[in-house]
């Protein structure tokens, strides 16, 4: 080996970085409708295709055609702010509220078509496309990109040699392995690390920790932690200030004596999900889990209890988002109620369940008397006529609530008056809305943002218990 090169002198200044040059396709716009903002010092540029586009999607009560009449609203707003020409770009600044310092650029010329010959230039995407290497020639030393939700269009810029990338800023989470799961494990030797000077004591039936050490400022209020051994503990954190940390032991939901409706939690997990829906000062609850995991059984059956014995609630809301699975079946009958209820079938499973449970003397006249008074308390509401309402001392279930936006999510939750108990459960791995990915589901979302709160809890569920078939099925299939 020679001698190494000498490095060049230091006072030599560091090249300024380039902002880039985002190209905005349609269906960005449309997801996100305040998306200009989103890209920080770069600039914007919008394809006439993209403003055409807009304009052709903005009738209709749909969210696509709500955030196409936002979009023009917020460009409107951005234009009009700009008193002399726009060919040198819009500061995008004052409009954002300092959010984005970057420009917006309209396309204001006719753009040559310089497509290859293959690609015919009467599709819109061909179009957005050739403005793009349009752009890429007359700015060569800049980065121009190209941004699309569509993956073809994306695959179509990277095989013409351009630069293209999904639309990220909607995402809460990049890796949904990351997502909180509301239960902690204690490392093996967690007591001689934080048993010094502990505090204990006895609050009616349970127990107290107080607890000092470097686990501490990582947990999070009513997070759940537990330990094996010969003494397995579960607790829940209560309250965190600096390296100290508070925990009350649980009630033992798998015992008999405490049932919920006739109900005992079958594995660690659904204790901890029994714990939070059973607690008055918890009004916010989320349970992810898979098929199987006993996620409606619990929250019915605590929701029950709670509406018709304790009478903590008035009655049981039930809703959930109906997208079909495979081809929709048009139109159904009756009303709002009886059009949902096809939707609702895994509401009348465990409510045969729950019927079954709860011992009857009465034999089949009394099991259909309990059914009959159950569904006087459970409500079956559609999610479209949710806006300007509020609930007061509901127990509110939203099943199935992957397939919300995190926008929707919003709507859902801020309808809750005093005393009412919102639960949310879902399965992030079964999303059917089209346009919705795990990391911007607004599941995930609502599990992100209310993390650590005082009053709300969420417990990811791990154990399928609904019979040797459908786990071996989950398993291998």
């Amino acid at each position: 080996m020679g001698p190494k090169p000498v490095s060049k002198p230091k006072h030599k200044k560091h090249p300024v970085p380039q902002t880039k040059l985002f190209v905005l396709d349609t269906n960005v716009l449309l997801h996100d409708p305040t998306s200009v903002y989103r890209f920080e010092e770069h600039d914007v540029f919008l394809p006439m295709k993209t403003l055409e586009e807009l304009d052709n999607n903005k009738k209709g009560l749909s969210d696509v055609a709500r955030n196409a009449r936002q979009v023009t609203r917020t460009l409107d707003e951005i234009v009009s702010s700009r008193e002399d020409g726009i060919q040198s770009g819009i500061s995008l600044a004052e409009p954002s509220h300092r959010l984005a310092s970057g420009r917006l650029f309209l396309q204001t010329e006719a753009i040559a078509n310089e497509l290859p010959a293959g690609l015919p230039t009467a599709k819109s995407d061909n179009q957005i496309l050739a403005v793009v290497i349009h752009l890429q020639r007359l700015h060569p030393s800049r980065p121009v990109i190209l941004v699309s939700k569509d993956i073809n269009m994306r695959i179509k810029a990277r095989a013409l040699g351009l630069e293209a990338q999904d639309y990220f800023n909607d995402k809460v989470l990049e890796d949904i392995d990351l997502l909180y799961s509301g239960i902690r494990e204690l490392p093996h030797d967690f007591w001689e690390k934080h048993g010094q000077g502990m505090e204990s004591w006895k609050r009616e039936s349970r127990t107290l920790y107080r607890v000092r050490g470097p686990l501490c400022p990582k947990l999070l209020v009513n997070e759940f932690l537990y330990q094996e051994g010969e003494q397995p503990f579960q607790a829940i954190v209560r309250e965190i200030s600096g390296k100290t940390a508070q925990f009350e032991t649980l009630i033992d939901y798998t015992h008999p004596k405490n049932n919920v409706w006739g109900i005992t939690a079958r594995n660690r997990e659904q204790n901890f999900a029994l714990n939070l829906l059973m607690d008055p000062e918890i009004d916010f609850v989320s349970l992810l889990g898979q098929a199987g995991t006993g996620k409606t059984l619990l929250t019915l059956a605590a929701g029950l209890t709670q509406v018709l014995d304790s009478q903590r609630y008035s009655e049981i809301i039930m809703t959930r988002v109906t997208v079909p699975v495979g081809e929709d079946i048009g139109f159904l009958p009756g009303s709002e109620e009886e059009k949902m209820g096809p939707w609702m079938g895994a509401l009348e499973d465990n409510l045969e369940v729950l019927n079954k449970s709860d011992g009857h003397e009465g034999g089949e006249w009394g099991r259909a008397a309990t059914h009959d008074l159950i569904r006087s308390r459970i409500k079956i509401k559609s999610l479209n006529f949710m806006r300007g309402r509020t609930f007061l001392n509901k127990y509110l279930i939203i099943d199935e609530a992957q397939n919300l936006t995190p926008k929707q999510m919003k709507t859902l939750i801020t309808r809750a008056g005093p005393g009412t108990k919102v639960v949310c459960m879902g399965n992030i791995a079964q999303i059917d809305t089209p346009y919705l990915t795990e990391g911007s589901s607004g599941l995930t979302y609502v599990v992100d943002r209310l993390k650590g709160w005082l009053h709300s809890g969420h417990v990811t569920l791990q154990r399928g218990e609904r019979s040797r078939l459908a786990d071996y099925a989950a398993e291998v299939l």
